[in-house]
Formats: C-alpha cells, sequence, structure tokens
C-alpha cells in the first residue's frame, strides 16, 4: 500500500468519525434540537454525490468514508424528525 493510499483510509477514518460524538449526544439527551436540518440535509446529499463520484472511479477511502457518514448524518435526520414529535406529544 502506498503512503498516499494509507493517507487515503486515513483521512477517510477521521472524517467518518466526526459525527460519532453527535449521534451518540443525541441518542442519550434525546435532543436534536440545536442541530440544523438544512446543514443536516446538505450533509446527507453531498454523501450521495461523493458516492457516486467514488464509485465511478473506484475510490475505496472516498467510499468507506462517504458511506459512513451517509449512515450516520440519515441517523441524525431520523432523530430530528423522531425526537422533535417525541417533545411535541409531551
Amino acid at each position: 500500500m502506498e503512503w498516499t493510499e494509507i493517507m487515503g483510509h486515513i483521512g477517510a477514518l477521521l472524517s467518518s468519525i466526526t459525527f460519532i460524538p453527535q449521534v451518540l449526544q443525541a441518542w442519550k439527551t434525546k435532543s436534536v434540537g440545536d442541530l440544523s436540518m438544512n446543514m443536516l440535509l446538505i450533509v446527507f446529499t453531498s454523501t450521495i454525490v461523493w458516492l457516486v463520484y467514488a464509485f465511478s472511479l473506484n475510490l475505496l477511502p472516498v467510499i468507506i468514508a462517504n458511506t459512513i457518514i451517509f449512515m450516520l448524518s440519515g441517523i441524525l435526520i431520523y432523530f430530528k424528525l423522531t425526537f422533535k414529535k417525541l417533545v411535541a406529544g409531551d
């Protein structure tokens, strides 16, 4: 494995874990009021674009990172919609 590929995998790992603390905090507190839905939708959409690009060029680190970010941002969107309804129902 060349150094550029190693750097790609390290970058993918670091990019992928950026949302983990937010997902865990939101799950723990059931609070996502301070998260911007617009930001979440932009991140979610951008990962789809990156995945199309990465699959077309077979860029494994980009595929890995954006698949994970896609899932984590999707979870946050789900929390945003679900937790909002839970609060409104109280």
